[in-house]
């Protein structure tokens, strides 16, 4: 079964951010609105987008002016600024990630008609999209590739600092820009779109330490895939323990309900999970010397014990006082139903003795097996793991003094 259907694992926030640290599981979607949220926030709000585009190289506009206009000649065209940019996705089933970029450049440089010497600026809306494919998925990365970039030039406005711009100037500016402005943005956006991917692989591509125990390592398993309705990653973690031994588990891919109204689905196997509490579950044993100030009940029970044995226990004299010794047995265990989480967890008991000898006296071996109802919740961008003791049974394992009922 599925983790979405025991949790409805559902976050509404940017996948992939580079600063957030979620534990990934086997399985997740992601919406169209999830994604533009994260491609805008790392190429427009940070600001990659206008860094690349500030080292852009125009060429200089060169008119001959034929009979009755002048020569024309605009030199030294720089960006000046990337007005208000905006960024809109749409998924394509089976290819990829259609992406639109629409912005304002502000362009300045020199004017000489003539002999006339100017300033000029050049307002113009630009619109590219692009379609980027994932191919080349190796060892948990993959290559993006931009295919059919189209860069359409809207709006053209030109001025210059006298305010006399003669039809044969603005027709020359307007050629020329449409003419070598798409060939110079999309290799811009190609650069943008690879630096991003670089990022947003480096998310899903990491190891978590976990205290001393050990380490999760957790990355893609295939290549990302696309329906009309979401973008679908699967995950795989190994689970690896202090001196490197892999805890197993099931790789396989988990099937993920529809998105709906929610941006993000995450699905977690329950073997992954069983995988991820053997390596967080690592109790050592726990002795607990019963003296007056630690079991005020010590005394009374040691006389109980010799009221239970059948011969008494003449060999309890002469001994310290009672010690439990509490230990993990076996591997802790998730169970996964319907809105409900189960750890399966078995402590051993021992009641014993220690006598002047030093040899050990058991006077009862319990098997405790304990069911804790878990409580899943997301919290900083992390799962986050509640337990609470749901039920207890316990079970005679043996005994030195011949007790045979625990009830």
């Amino acid at each position: 079964m599925t983790m979405w259907k025991l949790f409805g694992i559902v976050f509404f926030c940017g996948l992939l951010s580079p600063s957030q640290e979620v534990l990934s599981g086997l399985s997740c979607a992601v919406s169209p609105g999830a994604m533009q949220n994260v491609l805008s926030d790392a190429i427009i709000r940070n600001g990659l987008l206008q860094q690349h585009l500030q080292g852009l190289v125009i060429p200089n506009i060169v008119g001959d002016g034929g009979l009755l206009s002048s020569p024309t000649s605009i030199t030294g065209l720089h960006l000046v600024k990337v007005g208000l940019p905006k960024l809109s996705v749409v998924l394509l089933p089976g290819i990829g990630v259609q992406l639109t970029i629409a912005a304002k450049l502000e362009l300045s440089g020199n004017c000489l008609v003539g002999l006339l010497s100017d300033l000029i600026d050049i307002l113009v809306d630009v619109n590219i999209t692009a379609n980027i494919k994932c191919t080349n998925f190796e060892s948990g990365t993959v290559q993006v590739v931009i295919e059919d970039c189209l860069c359409i030039l809207g709006a053209i406005k030109i001025k210059i600092l006298s305010g006399l711009l003669s039809l044969s100037v603005n027709d020359i500016v307007l050629n020329q820009l449409r003419a070598t402005l798409p060939g110079l943005l999309c290799p811009v956006v190609d650069i943008v779109i690879n630096l991003v991917n670089i990022q947003l692989m480096g998310t899903l591509n990491a190891v978590i330490p976990v205290g001393t125990a050990g380490t999760i390592h957790y990355q893609l398993a295939s290549l990302p895939f696309t329906s009309g309705l979401f973008l679908g990653l699967d995950l795989d973690g190994a689970v690896k323990q202090v001196g490197g031994s892999i805890i197993p588990h099931d790789s396989s891919a988990s099937a993920l309900p529809p998105l709906l109204d929610k941006l993000l689905v995450l699905g977690l196997r329950q073997s992954f999970l069983n995988a991820v509490l053997s390596l967080l579950i690592q109790i050592p044993p726990q002795t607990f010397p019963c003296s007056p100030e630690v079991f005020s009940g010590a005394g009374r029970l040691q006389e109980a014990v010799s009221t239970l044995a059948p011969a008494g226990c003449s060999s309890c004299r002469g001994t310290s006082p009672l010690v439990i010794r509490l230990t993990l047995s076996g591997k802790p265990l998730i169970l996964l139903e319907e809105n409900k989480a189960t750890v399966e967890l078995s402590v051993m008991i021992q009641l014993f003795f220690e006598r002047l000898d030093g040899s050990i006296l058991n006077i009862l071996l319990l098997k405790a097996d304990l069911g804790l109802n878990a409580l899943v919740s997301i919290a900083g961008g992390k799962l986050v793991l509640g337990l609470s003791l749901g039920s207890t049974s316990l079970s005679l394992e043996s005994s030195d003094v011949g007790i045979s009922s625990v009830s």
